[in-house]
């Protein structure tokens, strides 16, 4: 395959555009220093990954900050500590303060010139608009799990993807997903059918981070070590 023969790529926003790990251990870190938890940023965001997963699962109707208050208290649970109403709320309201990653406004940019660009999102619309203005990026659509129902890896998502995609006039086999999670983005995305870009935000540190690991085995169709990498690639920049 060729990367100039796709006419839209659709794009993960967590964990590829903007640094949802960095914005995360910025809230888990100082809860685990209160509760004189001996442990790193790593792994909190290991212990902390499952629990996420397992209540977008359980709860696929609850708005994203919802899901990442539940989260908390989860993982308090489980490590055997407090967590009041205060600090998983805290929790729920960071997505607009979670960073983008340097190299997305750019890649982005770029990229709009040749292809439609789609958002495909673990969030609410409101948590997205907030990063999205980090960004500064006006996306062709804007696919989030409040608008779906439910969250990815559930099959609706890339289900609403690929008939957005034909709503779109992007003929067959001419969307590309791009992202960094194999777990939520990858695994299903291969299923639907689409082919992928692995963008590997993690490739200088071992495990998942805040991501569970693939629940089945993938080999993306490309692998960048980020989104500048991919842009220069995909635009022959």
């Amino acid at each position: 395959m060729d990367l100039a023969g796709f006419d839209a790529l659709s794009f993960d926003c967590y964990g590829t555009l903007i640094d949802w790990e960095a914005g995360i251990a910025a809230v888990l870190g100082p809860w685990a220093q209160s509760r004189d938890l001996d442990l790193t940023a790593e792994a909190l965001l290991t212990a902390y990954s499952g629990h996420e997963a397992r209540a977008e699962a359980e709860h696929p109707g609850d708005p994203y900050p919802l899901i990442l208050e539940r989260s908390l208290r989860d993982l308090g649970a489980q490590l055997g500590v407090e967590v009041t109403q205060e600090e998983a709320q805290r929790l729920g309201r960071s997505v607009p303060d979670w960073p983008e990653f340097g190299d997305s406004h750019d890649a982005l940019t770029a990229l709009g010139e040749r292809y439609q660009l789609i958002i495909l999102s673990n969030v609410d619309r409101e948590s997205f608009a907030a990063s999205n203005r980090r960004l500064g990026v006006t996306f062709t659509s804007i696919l989030t799990a409040q608008d779906i129902g439910s969250y990815k890896p559930a099959p609706p998502n890339f289900e609403a993807l690929l008939a957005e995609a034909e709503r779109l006039g992007v003929g067959k086999g001419r969307l590309l997903h791009v992202a960094q999670s194999l777990f939520h983005d990858h695994v299903p995305a291969q299923r639907a059918g689409l082919p992928t870009v692995w963008i590997n935000r993690r490739r200088d540190r071992p495990g998942w981070g805040a991501t569970p690991a693939p629940a089945a085995d993938v080999t993306p169709d490309w692998e960048f070590p980020s989104m500048r990498a991919f842009a220069a690639a995909a635009t022959g920049t």
